[in-house]
């Protein structure tokens, strides 16, 4: 009798107050249930949108986007686009030259950046202070206004294309854009290509080897050369034994404006200057942090064995430095990415200004656009994460 009431108070009877007293238990409880009340909500805001819009008279459809979009795109470098062409295909090129900008500015931003921050640990006086210099006067103005500055030298301080008339050049910088010869590939162009694809996975598979070497014998490889010569040298090799088949369409003035040939839009050039150039200063902190995070014993040990400084840094210290600085860069590589969508401020045709601008307000399909636009950035977004944990993953420390 005393031990049921014992067992009783303690609440041993009673199997749901056994569960929630494990902690285990609890925690799987707790996050059932808040994805539950989570799923909940968002069902709540989806029903209700739904029908405030069969209240107005719209409905909730992408049919809208099988239908003529009736607006051009000043930019479009991989697909074909015309103003009859359907809001769907406007989504595509806005993707596309939302990708572009991102791809384009993420490498420049990295390699401005990587060597902003190196300059910033400098024992010279004179490049120390210019980094310096440099990072604090471009990271404490808003990427707006350099993306409205660069825009507006990229426009006022080119030439029109109106002055290189009666002037044989390959290359034409003007104020409507960088004009370039385009390249018209025949069939034979293709193993040019295959050259190419088996170039970069031998070059991914000597570093490798190099890497491997290194490690197990400390001897190092010529990997630039070799890499240089896989992916360059074995293309070129191929085109000139294949007789070059390709032509050259070269642009042309025609009235006041160049024809043919492949263009370059200012907007693009100033988007990808400013966004470029205000990411790098940002990743330029990151790089000095992450190097200055490595104990200067490493360097002195590097010296020790005889090492240069370059190759103290590129084989010592970056490595280590790594460590540190990628995660920080992935969260640049994201805001530059997201910073994008200030295109529309030079009349860049991002996902932003196409579907998200012009799309919705001709088909007034607010709740439809905007929710394309959010999952195409959240999507993105996830899959720069996704490489760089991986890549975070590979590069770190490993217990023995």
């Amino acid at each position: 009798m005393t031990a049921d009431i014992i067992a009783v108070e303690s609440g041993t009877s009673n199997p749901l107050l056994r569960l929630w007293r494990n902690k285990e238990t609890r925690g799987v409880i707790i996050q059932v249930v808040t994805v539950f009340m989570v799923f909940a909500f968002v069902n709540w805001l989806v029903t209700n949108a739904i029908s405030n819009l069969d209240a107005l008279g719209k409905g909730f459809s992408y049919s809208f986007l099988s239908k003529s979009a009736d607006y051009d795109i000043g930019f479009s470098p991989f697909i074909d686009y015309t103003s009859q062409s359907p809001h769907l295909k406007a989504y595509l090129v806005g993707l596309q030259n939302t990708l572009v900008i991102a791809v384009a500015g993420i490498v420049l931003a990295t390699i401005v950046g990587f060597i902003m921050g190196v300059l910033r640990l400098s024992h010279n006086f004179i490049m120390n202070k210019l980094a310096y210099c440099y990072v604090e006067i471009i990271r404490n103005v808003p990427v707006l206004l350099w993306i409205l500055f660069v825009h507006g030298a990229v426009i006022s301080t080119l030439p029109k294309p109106r002055t290189f008339d009666g002037v044989d050049a390959t290359l034409f910088f003007t104020n409507r854009g960088l004009y370039m010869p385009a390249p018209d590939f025949h069939p034979l162009a293709l193993a040019t290509l295959i050259a190419f694809v088996l170039g970069v996975i031998g070059t991914f598979i000597y570093v490798r080897y190099a890497k491997r070497k290194q490690v197990q014998t400390g001897q190092t490889s010529p990997v630039l050369p070799v890499s240089l010569g896989l992916v360059i040298g074995l293309p070129v090799a191929v085109l000139a034994m294949t007789g070059f088949p390709l032509e050259w369409n070269h642009p042309e003035l025609d009235g006041f404006n160049f024809k043919g040939g492949f263009v370059i839009k200012p907007e693009f050039m100033a988007l990808w200057i400013a966004l470029s150039l205000y990411t790098s200063a940002f990743i330029a902190e990151i790089v000095r942090a992450g190097i200055q995070a490595v104990s200067y014993g490493q360097t002195e040990a590097a010296h020790a064995l005889g090492l240069r400084h370059n190759r103290a840094l590129q084989l010592v210290i970056i490595p280590q430095a790594l460590r540190v600085i990628v995660p920080p860069l992935t969260s640049q590589y994201l805001n530059l990415t997201k910073n994008s969508s200030l295109a529309i401020a030079v009349s860049y045709y991002d996902i932003v200004a196409t579907i998200g601008g012009i799309s919705l307000n001709q088909t007034g399909r607010e709740m439809e656009c905007m929710i394309l636009v959010l999952l195409t950035y959240l999507a993105i977004s996830l899959m720069i994460s996704a490489f760089m944990n991986w890549y975070n993953k590979r590069i770190k420390l490993v217990e023995r």
